[in-house]
């Protein structure tokens, strides 16, 4: 059974997790757990502490103390070839300026995430195409992420973080690098995911897209979570 499969499930927990840099404290004793299903949006002013939380999540950081878990697995008890798997095939991670790389198509962009975890390339692209497809970008599927737009390259980019089928994914600013259009589009995107069961953790400064997407809000500042409220997301 999947973490889909089981609504309620915790998926992500972190318990008094904190994190120092040079001295100066970006993460002040947070507790958060996410369930499957959920869509969290994390929200607070620059330097609150909400993309380094994100990080802790993503396996791309470590905290100087506490435990951070997602589907039962410590990362914190991880090296960095475990961490690395991790990221291949526990979650997807979709980032504000896209991170597609410039000298591949849109399919093998895709299709190059499903590889690294050992899917043969004939069934990555075919994956990589389905995904594309799903997300109404099948017919720029060849085209070079210079040649799309904003909101293109952004579904491109959430192709890639899903190809896995990761249980959770993770979103930092997924809109603020787009104009209001395409970040319309990507809003109806991570709203038609969280409707199918995705678990959502999102990094936003933009109340509209925590509104749309989410079911819970978590606010947060000087490195603590301050409030947290269910939304009345569109599900």
């Amino acid at each position: 059974m999947t973490e889909r499969d089981n609504p309620g499930h915790v998926v992500v927990r972190l318990d008094d997790v904190r994190k120092e840099y040079d001295g100066a404290t970006a993460l002040d004793g947070v507790s958060l757990r996410v369930t499957a299903g959920e869509a969290v949006a994390v929200m607070g002013p620059s330097g609150c502490g909400k993309s380094t939380l994100l990080n802790m999540v993503a396996g791309l950081d470590r905290p100087t103390a506490g435990t951070v878990t997602v589907g039962g697995e410590d990362l914190t008890a991880l090296n960095e070839t475990g961490l690395a798997r991790y990221r291949r095939r526990r979650v997807g991670i979709v980032f504000q300026f896209f991170n597609l790389l410039d000298d591949l198509p849109a399919v093998d962009n895709v299709a190059l995430a499903a590889q690294l975890t050992g899917v043969p390339a004939r069934q990555a692209r075919a994956r990589a195409l389905e995904m594309l497809d799903r997300l109404g970008v099948a017919d720029r599927a060849d085209a070079y992420p210079a040649t799309l737009s904003g909101g293109q390259r952004q579904r491109v980019a959430v192709a890639r973080a899903l190809v896995n089928r990761p249980a959770l994914l993770l979103a930092d600013e997924p809109t603020g690098a787009l104009d209001s259009r395409a970040g319309e589009q990507v809003m109806e995107l991570l709203t038609d995911l969280h409707r199918a069961g995705q678990t959502l953790l999102i990094v936003t400064h933009d109340p509209r897209l925590a509104q749309r997407c989410a079911s819970r809000l978590v606010e947060m500042a000087d490195g603590r979570v301050v409030r947290e409220r269910a939304l009345a997301a569109a599900v």
